[in-house]
């Protein structure tokens, strides 16, 4: 699990986020990202519709498996981002850690965030 420091808190948090930030697709996942200039460190979020699945269980898997990989990349982030993260497929669920280490790698890449 992420630490507290590392999470947004409340909904209204995201706004910033969804209104000012820039996106980064893959087939599974999107990046939305914006830079946070009042942060020294970064905060995530998963979003993860019911329409993707309908069992708690199986989006909370999902949940987890992504913050343990943002988690992993944590001293390569640096600066204040505000980083949410959509889920389009329950494959993810399905997928090896390393296999979703490796697709939100690409996305933190591509947004040049590490």
């Amino acid at each position: 699990m992420l630490n507290r420091a590392h999470r947004f808190h409340g909904r209204t948090s995201l706004n910033r986020a969804y209104k000012y930030g820039k996106t980064v697709r893959s087939q599974l996942l999107t990046l939305k990202f914006a830079p946070n200039p009042k942060r020294t460190g970064y905060r995530a979020a998963v979003v993860i519709s019911r329409k993707i699945n309908k069992s708690s269980v199986t989006r909370n898997r999902i949940r987890r498996k992504i913050y343990e990989t943002i988690r992993q990349y944590d001293k390569q982030i640096e600066g204040g981002f505000d980083l949410i993260f959509n889920v389009y497929s329950d494959e993810i669920a399905n997928m090896d850690i390393n296999q979703v280490s490796d697709l939100i790698g690409v996305l933190l890449k591509q947004a040049k965030i590490i």
